[in-house]
């Protein structure tokens, strides 16, 4: 810094910064995470980085976030590690318009090499039974999953979950669903939450088990937040062992709101009449929106005469609801809505919303997500 020229190589590098959307109040900071800024010509090294970056559809608006979150990147050649490491993203399926939403997100990618990083990480996953299709649906939207550590981070993390007896078969369906689980320090987070399912929700290892399968989120979900529908549960005279059958059939349950909780159990006991051991077999309810789906559609059957399980009017799209109201037969319900089926489930703090529309076979594996 002290053999760089003011005229020559500080106004302009700073003035250029500036520019691009570096605010001045940090531009302090920026120079002290990368002072060889300070050598770099404007026209020669800054200039084409930044037309790079929005030749891959980086917003304008986000530069200066990128290059402030990320300052090496002016220091790498573009022909190089920038260029193949794009390249390689695109080749097995990233669309190339989310290639700039993926640099703000994540622009550290840009500088990873691609045969010793970014390509052994997605070969590994690859032969966990992640589709590449999928995979690069995931990376678009969770960009920072490339930068987890394979050998110290991701293949712990998978035999953790094996050890603790998820099926290997599952495994693609829970990176899908919470990609962050491979990057958790996930030995310690299983074993509190497996004990704590044990003694306070009365579900066994082998279900534990499978209620990560089902919404591996819970290895993060606050232990408190989880008691909450348990306890409303066994407040409404449901047995602790229904209560578990339940939450292992449905885990979503243990993140839903209260409230939404309590309207839904109103509404099913006051004006549907409904017996307990109808929720213990189909605890789904409660997933599906009480406003949108649950009682316009008992109303219809209502008005009609028409008498049904539980699982048969909320489980199936509105399309598939008419074609059932219009038929001169009830026919057996499918065993869903589970997680696995189209349900989208936020975590306390947001509203549960639910999907209408059936998704195509090959893009199923990807909407077995809560929101993110």
């Amino acid at each position: 810094m002290l053999g760089c020229c003011v005229r020559k190589n500080v106004i302009p590098v700073l003035g250029y910064m500036e520019k691009i959307g570096i605010p001045r109040a940090k531009m302090g900071e920026y120079i002290r995470k990368y002072p060889m800024v300070l050598h770099a010509s404007v026209v020669v090294k800054l200039v084409p980085v930044v037309r790079f970056l929005r030749g891959l559809d980086a917003e304008k608006e986000d530069i200066g976030y990128v290059l402030g979150k990320y300052p090496e990147l002016l220091g790498f050649k573009l022909e190089g590690t920038m260029s193949t490491s794009v390249a390689y993203l695109v080749s097995i399926g990233v669309n190339p318009r989310d290639i700039g939403p993926m640099v703000t997100q994540f622009p550290y990618f840009l500088g990873m090499r691609v045969g010793t990083m970014i390509k052994p990480l997605v070969d590994y996953l690859v032969s966990l039974g992640l589709p590449k299709k999928i995979l690069a649906r995931m990376l678009e939207k969770r960009a920072y999953v490339i930068g987890y550590d394979l050998e110290e981070s991701v293949k712990p993390n998978i035999e953790c979950l094996i050890s603790f007896g998820v099926r290997k078969e599952m495994i693609p369906s829970i990176i899908t669903q919470f990609p962050p689980i491979l990057g958790l320090p996930l030995k310690g987070k299983m074993f509190l939450q497996q004990n704590f399912f044990d003694f306070k929700v009365k579900i066994d290892p082998d279900g534990f088990a499978r209620v990560i399968e089902k919404m591996p989120q819970i290895v993060s979900l606050n232990q408190n937040v989880i008691m909450k529908p348990v306890e409303f549960l066994l407040g409404r005279s449901i047995s602790a062992e229904d209560v578990a059958r339940m939450v292992v059939k449905c885990p979503q349950l243990l993140a839903l709101h209260i409230g939404l909780m309590k309207n839904s159990f109103y509404f099913f006991k006051s004006e549907m009449g409904r017996p307990i051991k109808d929720l213990v077999e189909f605890p789904e309810y409660f997933t599906y929106s009480l406003e949108s789906r649950i009682k316009p559609r008992y109303q219809r059957l209502h008005s009609k005469g028409i008498r049904c399980s539980l699982p048969w009017f909320p489980n199936c799209s509105d399309q598939r609801f008419e074609e059932r109201l219009q038929g001169d037969y009830t026919e057996a319900e499918s065993t869903g809505p589970s997680f696995y089926t189209g349900e989208k489930l936020e975590l306390p703090g947001n509203d549960v919303v639910s999907e209408e529309d059936d998704d195509s076979d090959d893009e199923l594996l990807f909407r077995r997500t809560v929101s993110l």
